[in-house]
């Protein structure tokens, strides 16, 4: 095709999903408005226009094809564009410049010019060129698609490369952005270079597709052999009178299913199951899904039970008197629960009631107090640590749809008891964790232990109701606060608060002493304990509500006489502080840890925390200042509030304690609570820090052989605490034998072991008066006792010199 004289401007034609080289032939479909108006405007035949590859933003605006290189192309057949779309017939002529536009609408007119393109030298175009040609050879073998002419036309043209780059492009698998890159490129080596360089990326791309396309027909063709070899198989199974093997286990499934019993709606459930299990291949991922489902229903104790349901009270008490020293008081409640539901269970049918939930630090026996009612009354007994807790599924189970899904934590231990009765010990159910993206655990939970709820409890995994009314269940918890109150509100708590000395040395003798000596393969023979001697590694090695510190004591001692033992070494040892020393080192706790000498401004309070009760000392400092309250020790808001309350009451009560109102404004007050790092909170030290800022202001000694507990108000009431058995017994166990409680709080003593009633004197207050009156000594230090008051300040306690509340 001879290309005409260049014209100065011509129509621009935007394309977008192709292009036209010169000298090649496109037929396009046109429906832009721009597009349509041009061919209105120019319907002589053979018009000239401009061809452009409009890409992305170009696309809207063809001022963005200024300065690329187009194609100056003939429009040789065209149809009526009256219908909206117009299919166009295009031949390429010669690459042009496209240049400034002098029209933008109805259709843009473009300046062109002419390019000058760079000729390939003879050698190297040559080698580019069968390199394409040998790419195409390629194709033509492994697509399908590639037209196998394409070789043969391109050898036509092997004397022009410029025009064979082109022919190829044309007939390549190239994206549109990949053709515009070949027609910008004026140097013909290199767009031979860039078209031979697309041709061998098609032919490895193609080698890869034929690859994948032969692997997938060997896959399709060796199901297609199984499945006519199998389908034989049945056919000479049934000629000779045998089964297939998958049919004989969907058999057995469905006379397990007959056999177990099950409840109806289960029974339905697994013979619509075991019928769909029968027209899977045993090969299929969901076959074996199926399988484990019926296996499940089949495993777990829909209505296998325990011997004997009836509850022996008296072999209850016996098992826990045999195994258990103390906690008489849980004892007592754990009975009188049982017998609730014996009676229930012999009336009505059933046993339903709230949940046993056994409150107290680690190490006070609670995992084995159940698993003394559980032997006692002749049912399994399974454990289950919920501490951690996060996901709703742990409880409930994973739906069948997860790839290795189960049941519950509960549906296990039933499948693992095979009976639906056992004793099933929730442990530490106040640690787990509520809310997340997983669901609430603790939501479960309620509705494994509401005795209304769980008759008809559905795992996720079976998606069957499956009775638990008849499990007894029991909690354990270190902090029933931690528990959420719509939980908490059905169980029926029982508080295990810790051992004296003296108890821990009554369970070593009878049960920790047997046991460790024949774990440790040494007798009594060999190492002798004493009552002082446990005593001691109790109260000043072992100093905790527990006993797992303790038994960890005695281990080592025994351990250090096993290795003596094991060398040779006769004899028995005698155990007194020196072998103590020698085993465990210098004590951890001082002999009496509390201090008991009258001090002004320290006062011996008592706290409550999950691991049991302890000591707290408040401690008060006065010093020169403008009457700003200082309050130190990590405390919470509700223990602030209590400092501030008890500052107020002693400003109101200056007269009484002979304080000069002025020097309570001219003296700052730093209020100290030890142990910094660790928090605390709650009202029930009101009692102990008034005192602590009564004593230091007074100048008056507090004493200090009373735990002081207790909440006060504005108008000095003393309110009610809690945890009076927990704080007594760390009184105790710390040597303190006069403990002082609010009035209201008499009626808890009767929790408090016998043994440490009789051995400690309580004084029960109703007002702060009661309390000033009985821990405040009546005369002031001697160091000030002769000076006035309104000069006390200014001789009391000058900053620098300020004693210490501990000097």
């Amino acid at each position: 095709m001879t290309a005409p004289p260049l014209p100065t401007e011509l129509p621009l034609l935007a394309l977008r999903s192709t292009i036209v080289f010169p000298h090649g032939t496109i037929a396009v479909q046109m429906g832009a408005p721009e597009n349509l108006a041009l061919l209105r405007a120019h319907p002589e035949p053979g018009a000239l226009v401009v061809l452009g590859i409009a890409l992305g933003d170009e696309a809207q605006d063809p001022a963005r094809l200024v300065g690329r290189v187009g194609v100056l192309a003939r429009v040789k057949d065209r149809s009526d564009p009256a219908t909206g779309t117009a299919q166009v017939t295009l031949a390429g002529i010669q690459r042009v410049r496209i240049g400034a536009l002098s029209q933008r609408a109805p259709f843009p007119l473009a300046a062109i010019g002419a390019v000058d393109e760079t000729a390939a030298p003879e050698g190297e175009a040559r080698e580019m060129m069968e390199r394409v040609l040998t790419a195409a050879e390629s194709l033509v073998e492994v697509d399908e698609q590639f037209p196998a002419e394409v070789p043969g036309m391109l050898r036509r043209h092997t004397k022009d490369a410029s025009r064979f780059a082109d022919h190829a492009v044309g007939y390549g698998h190239l994206r549109v952005a990949e053709k515009d890159e070949v027609l910008q490129e004026l140097d013909v080596l290199a767009r031979l270079r860039l078209v031979a360089a697309k041709f061998e990326k098609e032919v490895t791309r193609a080698h890869v597709l034929e690859d994948v396309r032969q692997q997938t027909e060997l896959k399709v063709e060796r199901h297609h052999r199984e499945f006519y070899l199998r389908q034989q198989l049945q056919a000479i199974r049934a000629e000779l009178g045998e089964r297939d093997p998958a049919e004989n286990d969907t058999e057995e499934l469905l006379r397990q299913i007959e056999a177990a019993a099950l409840p109806p709606t289960v029974a339905q459930e697994a013979r619509r199951e075991t019928e769909r299990l029968r027209a899977l291949s045993p090969a299929s991922s969901e076959y074996q899904v199926l399988h484990n489902y019926l296996e499940w229903i089949l495993a777990l104790p829909w209505n296998r039970r325990s011997g004997d349901e009836d509850i022996a009270l008296d072999k209850v008490e016996a098992a826990l008197d045999d195994r258990h020293y103390g906690l008489e008081e849980a004892k007592e409640r754990i009975l009188e629960y049982l017998s609730v539901r014996k009676l229930l269970a012999q009336q009505r049918g059933d046993s339903h009631g709230p949940i046993l939930c056994f409150a107290g630090p680690p190490g006070t026996g609670k995992t084995s107090l159940g698993e003394a009612i559980a032997r006692s009354i002749g049912r399994e007994f399974y454990r289950i640590s919920v501490g951690g807790v996060r996901d709703e599924a742990e409880i409930r189970g994973h739906r069948r749809t997860y790839v290795g899904s189960l049941p519950g934590l509960v549906l296990q231990a039933l499948r693992r008891v095979q009976v639906n009765d056992p004793v099933l010990m929730i442990d530490e159910i106040d640690k787990m964790t509520s809310g997340g993206p997983s669901g609430d655990p603790l939501a479960a939970m309620l509705e494994v232990l509401d005795p209304q709820q769980n008759h008809g409890f559905v795992d996720h995994y079976l998606n069957l109701p499956f009775d638990l009314s008849s499990a007894l269940f029991i909690c354990t918890a270190n902090n029933v606060f931690d528990i959420p109150a719509a939980l908490r509100d059905r169980m029926e708590v029982i508080r295990i608060a810790g051992y004296t000395v003296e108890e821990k040395v009554e369970i070593a003798w009878r049960y920790l002493l047997p046991r460790l000596f024949a774990e440790h393969g040494i007798s009594d023979l060999d190492l002798q304990f004493t009552d002082e001697a446990l005593g001691t590694i109790s109260s000043r090695y072992s100093r905790e509500a527990g006993l797992r510190n303790f038994e960890r004591n005695l281990a080592a001692i025994m351990r250090r006489r096993a290795r003596r033992k094991a060398q040779g070494e006769t004899g028995a040892w005698i155990v007194d502080a020196a072998r103590i020393d020698d085993a465990l080192g210098a004590p951890r706790y001082a002999a009496e840890e509390a201090e008991v000498a009258p001090e002004i401004g320290t006062v011996t309070g008592l706290a409550w925390t999950a691991t049991g009760g302890e000591l707290m000392t408040i401690e008060a400092l006065r010093m020169p200042g403008t009457g700003k309250l200082t309050v130190t020790g990590q405390l919470g808001d509700v223990m602030r509030e209590s400092v501030d309350a008890a500052c107020s009451y002693v400003r109101s009560r200056a007269r009484g304690l002979r304080i000069v109102d002025a020097e309570m404004k001219s003296t700052d007050l730093h209020i100290h609570f030890p142990a910094g790092a660790v928090p605390k909170d709650g009202p029930s030290a009101g009692v102990a820090v008034t005192l602590a800022i009564a004593s230091v202001m007074s100048r008056r000694a507090v004493r200090r052989d009373v735990a002081v507990t207790g909440e006060v108000t504005l108008r000095g009431r003393v309110l009610e605490i809690g945890g009076v058995k927990e704080k007594v017994l760390a009184a105790y166990r710390a040597g303190l034998r006069e403990v002082m409680l609010p009035a209201a709080n008499e009626k808890d003593l009767r929790e408090v072991p016998e043994t440490v009633r009789s051995g400690v004197r309580f004084t029960f207050v109703a007002t702060m008066d009661d309390a000033l009156e009985a821990m405040i000594l009546p005369e002031p230090v001697a160091e000030f006792a002769d000076v006035a008051p309104e000069r006390a300040v200014a001789q009391s306690f000058p900053v620098a010199d300020a004693p210490h509340p501990d000097a």
